[in-house]
């Protein structure tokens, strides 16, 4: 491998390269998604004509003819062809020889266009001249349109695929429109003639000479104003109270309990649930997202007798979870009453939390909730009986032996790993690591019903307000051991871990296969295999923002076993505002790419 005079390997200086590279396309592409519509990255070594050679990765294009007259004339197209989720498309060219005459064309063809050509001569083909300066389109006759250019020279061509325009740049220098009409599924293409000419391009690998993130923040610009000031009728004020409603069923559904009541008072809205109900789903939110999956199973049980009976498959992954939590210190199976800090203030046996803050986090706002209630709450039964406390049926503990391909179970092996963790370590536990939740801070300004559409949707901002701070009391990272470093708490959760496969087993024999239930019941043993779990591949897993997907799917099945939608209508709008995005995307619409749905969601 070559190496540099230092010792450094190329590849190892390309790396920094590519991922700049990388986060360039990204940024100025945000809308394109590259798996479905890759973007043009190179030169294509099979879309060329033979008189074309191509080097430096598929970027330098040097011509291989010998030039006499235009039959002697060959180009080559990029990869790929530009995604319409561009919206703005921009490459560039760099003149690195003009060769004997310079007669060079840079611009676009489409799929199929003959190759014994430079660009702009055939039917779907566009091109700027380096020997006259002419523009070129679909025909051989050429229009003045810029400057010649030469050695030296970097050419850039833009494509606006929300006008299906086209203009070129000299060294930076906006030329102005050179093509108008343009179809769609373009390929970057340039062509060369004569002997001694190359160039190179580059597509993002570098910096541009034009500033062409600043031309696209004026499309930005453009697309949002044409979206602020879509005419809305507003008849009898309609328009208004479906948002408010909108505004009120979100704070509801999240637990917004305080933002909920004042936006009530201030707009004459409704509460569709009883406010004792919110406070009740918001204090197992709270001991969800606070690690405590144990106490927020009993206090599920308690509140809502029956629900997760008749969800066995949420069930199964909330004792999961609470098998992870114990391997992270956190639940009280494994801390103890006695260790509880005396800050707690979330017991399953207190109500004393305070109603007016939220336990959910507010970013993330559909992704989440969507994935988790699709994923997690799986088939149920209403016949189903599971004990909350991990405990399983005599038959489930008898077919947990014979269930060998089933699951992998708690094996020896994995009680060895777990005492490894606590070799050379204190036994002393860790510190409470309970959740504190910021109050909610209700900025209140006296709006009223009577406020413009524009200020009930700026209300949304109320949500920012509430952002839940997480507190792990640990003194440093490096300190943390498994289960708090108790060896009881060890022993306590390898016994749930076993109590955990039987029960899978116990399910797989009763519904069939689970492959959801499966791969959490592997992820949350993987854990075992690793004296410090927090460092370890699987260690993810362990993060309190892992909490956030079960807290979503426990909360929206309360939410449908009262006859109350799992979603709140804001996000559903959220979702399929999204997915319109991607129709409009695979359907070529190109302003899909500056109306971004996080710039309205900030």
């Amino acid at each position: 491998m070559a190496t540099t005079s230092a010792g450094t390997s190329s590849n190892e200086m390309q790396n920094p390269l590519q991922q700049a590279f990388s986060d360039r396309l990204k940024r100025i592409y945000p809308a394109v998604n590259e798996e479905e519509t890759p973007l043009p990255k190179s030169w294509s070594p099979k879309d060329k004509f033979n008189y074309i050679g191509l080097s430096q990765n598929n970027l330098r294009v040097h011509y291989k003819g010998v030039g006499k007259n235009h039959k002697d004339a060959a180009s080559v197209r990029a990869s790929h062809p530009i995604p319409a989720s561009c919206g703005i498309y921009y490459f560039e060219v760099k003149i690195i020889s003009k060769g004997r005459d310079g007669y060079m064309g840079i611009g676009l063809s489409a799929q199929g266009v003959n190759m014994n050509r430079l660009p702009g001569w055939d039917k779907h083909s566009y091109g700027y001249h380096g020997d006259d300066g002419h523009s070129f389109c679909s025909s051989g006759t050429g229009q003045p349109y810029g400057p010649t250019f030469t050695t030296g020279d970097v050419i850039g061509c833009c494509v606006n695929l929300i006008e299906n325009t086209c203009f070129y740049t000299k060294n930076g220098v906006n030329l102005g429109i050179a093509f108008l009409d343009l179809p769609p599924n373009l390929y970057p293409t340039v062509g060369l003639q004569t002997p001694g000419e190359v160039v190179e391009a580059n597509f993002g690998q570098h910096p541009f000479v034009f500033d062409i993130e600043d031309y696209m923040k004026e499309w930005h610009m453009k697309t949002h104003t044409t979206i602020d000031r879509f005419p809305v009728s507003d008849i009898k004020g309609e328009w208004q109270t479906a948002l408010q409603k909108i505004v009120s069923t979100y704070l509801v559904h999240h637990g917004y309990c305080a933002t909920a009541e004042s936006f009530a008072r201030s707009t004459g809205q409704a509460f569709q649930e009883e406010l004792a109900s919110i406070k009740n789903r918001q204090r197992i939110q709270r001991l969800v997202l606070g690690g405590r999956m144990g106490e927020a199973i009993d206090t599920t049980q308690q509140l809502y007798p029956g629900l997760l009976e008749r969800n066995a498959n949420l069930l199964f992954m909330l004792k999961c979870r609470q098998f992870i939590e114990m391997v992270n210190g956190t639940d009280s199976e494994v801390r103890g009453a006695a260790i509880r800090s005396p800050r707690s203030r979330h017991g399953s046996g207190s109500n004393k939390s305070s109603p007016s803050m939220s336990p959910v986090h507010h970013t993330h706002l559909h992704t989440h909730r969507s994935t988790a209630s699709g994923t997690l709450s799986g088939n149920s039964s209403p016949n189903r009986i599971i004990t909350t406390k991990g405990q399983h049926t005599n038959n489930s503990s008898n077919s947990s032996n014979s269930q060998q391909n089933d699951l992998q179970t708690i094996s020896e092996s994995e009680m060895n790993a777990a005492n490894v963790a606590l070799n050379g370590e204190s036994s002393s536990r860790l510190t409470d690591s309970d959740v504190e939740m910021e109050d909610e801070r209700v900025v209140s300004n006296g709006t009223s019903s009577s406020n413009s559409t524009n200020g009930i949707m700026n209300g949304s901002s109320l949500l920012m307000d509430e952002e839940c701070d997480m507190e792990v009391e640990q003194s440093t990272l490096s300190k943390r051991q498994l289960c708090g470093g108790s060896q009881a708490a060890i022993e306590r959760m390898l016994q749930y871990g076993r109590e955990l496969q039987a029960m899978s087993v116990q399910l797989r024999r009763e519904y069939g296969k689970n492959e959801a239930n499966k791969k959490a019941l592997q992820d949350a043993f993987s854990l075992l295999a690793y004296s410090d779990p927090w460092s370890s591949p699987v260690g993810n897993q362990l993060e309190p923002v892992q909490r956030e997907p079960i807290c979503a799917a426990l909360n929206s099945a309360i939410l449908e076993s009262h006859g109350l939608p799992k979603q709140p209508p804001l996000e559903l709008a959220i979702g399929q505002t999204t997915e319109c995005m991607k129709l409009m995307s695979k359907a070529g619409i190109g302003s899909c790419a500056f109306a971004s749905i996080n710039d309205y969601l900030h």
